[in-house]
């Protein structure tokens, strides 16, 4: 836990102050110092226009975080109230929304995520929405799952018998038994959300050129790689890898440290 959230913490805060971190400005065009490798003034190289690779690297960081913790928190507050509703009032509607999770998840993820934001058209807030949507059927799931196993316990029988309305037994009652499963499943999520808008941003889907992006940056480089310019690709890949893998490991052990089973079987 505390490697990933030492990883998830540094990159939070590059992307908060990387108006102060980053030593140049991510888009403006220096052709003089067109692709250069790293080296003492350039820790990471340049792109072919001159640009600071690792202040793109840094600022892409902003969109990388920005779309992931926006687009969990679409899927967090649509997938939690449908599974909460799905799962405390059951019958006809349980079972409808349920067929409708369902066909969402007959898609790939990521291939739908594609589809609603090619509908929409390319930009980060269309990313955003798409990567939410994708993310609903995980949150709505789970919760409906958490309710089933908590709403015929003794305490939310007593909450009925003493005539608690059902949006208080919800709200004080069930929702608290689930907060830890959705915790851990928003970290694993945001894991999932910076790799699709990367795949996003590659294919052309996310924020457009100049503005920098971590699957943009790798995608131009990609034409300079059979000239050994490995440097342009090298950095916003890494990024990638450990942002990713950052928020898998601390969804692991954040889903050791809560689930009590876990806990005594360890």
């Amino acid at each position: 836990m505390i490697i990933g959230g030492l990883i998830v913490i540094a990159w939070l805060l590059a992307a908060l102050f990387a108006p102060f971190v980053a030593p140049y400005d991510p888009i403006k065009v220096n052709v003089v110092d067109s692709l250069q490798p790293p080296n003492p003034q350039h820790w990471l190289g340049t792109d072919d226009l001159g640009r600071d690779v690792l202040s793109r690297v840094i600022w892409g960081s902003r969109v990388s975080l920005s779309v992931g913790l926006i687009s969990v928190s679409i899927g967090l507050l649509v997938g939690t109230s449908v599974g909460l509703a799905a799962g405390y009032l059951g019958g006809k509607f349980d079972l409808f929304v349920m067929r409708g999770i369902d066909a969402l998840l007959a898609f790939p993820a990521l291939i739908l995520a594609i589809g609603i934001t090619s509908a929409l058209g390319p930009q980060i807030q269309n990313a955003m929405i798409a990567i939410g949507i994708v993310a609903i059927p995980a949150y709505a799931r789970l919760t409906r799952g958490q309710v089933l196993a908590v709403r015929a316990r003794e305490f939310i029988v007593a909450a009925r018998t003493i005539g608690a309305s059902p949006l208080r037994i919800v709200v004080r009652h069930i929702f608290p038994n689930v907060m830890n499963a959705l915790i851990v499943q928003a970290t694993l999520s945001t894991a999932f959300a910076i790799l699709a808008e990367a795949a996003l941003s590659f294919l052309g889907l996310g924020p457009q050129p100049p503005y920098p992006s971590w699957g943009q940056d790798i995608n131009y480089s990609q034409r300079y790689l059979p000239n050994l310019k490995w440097w342009m690709s090298v950095g916003p890949g890494v990024a990638i890898f450990t942002a990713v893998f950052a928020f898998n490991f601390l969804g692991d052990a954040l889903r050791d440290a809560l689930d009590p089973r876990l806990r005594r079987s360890g």
